[in-house]
């Protein structure tokens, strides 16, 4: 069964085209054949791969509303597909249509109460999450990556700390794995070629095999 990943935000700037293409690092290193998929209109992906001369997996540039009908039968030449969503508040038909294939949902997020006040201010994330998963046959898995953190790992006290639990209190999911602020390592490496062995994204992989077979790290 191929495994897929669609990476979701409401609003840009959390690093989530950055986190999609070091998660398709990771599966590549890993044997698991990925599909890059960018459905944003920004073309990030697209684009870091033509820089690169080629990222070491396949990336395709799909922003349509029709990715749902248009992605299994990709999905089944390759192990693995991760899905670079555009933006919730300005594309919802397309991200809709991405999270209706892919399995798991990850949601970037930097760890600031001004960004808990920005995305659920009102409800249009929570209202499209839970409106999507009503269009699919089973529920997709919904998890929260840390993005931009002050620390390698989760702390007891701090503005991480402090965002980790306000999330886990809402109900989400929020992972392990957290990615700290490392523009040298991450969004300097725009259009280069990138590994993901020894990085963050790396122990993201394991903890998401780790969901996938019913456990956790």
């Amino acid at each position: 069964m191929t495994r897929s990943y669609a990476l979701v935000n409401l609003k840009p700037g959390v690093g989530k085209s950055t986190s999609a293409v070091y998660l398709a690092a990771a599966l590549a290193e890993a044997g698991q054949d990925p599909l890059f998929v960018d459905a944003d209109k920004g073309k990030t992906g697209l684009r870091w791969d033509e820089l690169a001369g080629g990222l070491g997996y396949p990336v395709v540039h799909k922003p349509t509303k029709t990715l749902h009908s248009a992605l299994p039968d990709m999905a089944r030449r390759h192990g693995s597909v991760v899905v670079d969503v555009p933006q919730v508040e300005d594309h919802a038909a397309i991200a809709r249509s991405a999270c209706r294939f892919a399995d798991t949902w990850i949601l970037p997020f930097a760890p600031a109460g001004v960004e808990v006040d920005r995305v659920f201010a009102d409800d249009r994330l929570t209202d499209f999450l839970e409106d999507t998963q009503s269009l699919r046959r089973e529920p997709a898995r919904v998890v929260v990556l840390l993005n931009r953190t002050n620390t390698l790992r989760p702390t007891r006290s701090g503005p991480d700390a402090e965002v980790r639990e306000v999330l886990a209190e809402m109900g989400y999911h929020v992972l392990t794995t957290q990615i700290p602020q490392h523009d040298g390592q991450y969004r300097q490496t725009f259009g280069t070629k990138i590994r993901a062995i020894g990085t963050p994204f790396q122990r993201l992989l394991k903890e998401l095999t780790a969901l996938e077979n019913g456990g956790g790290e």
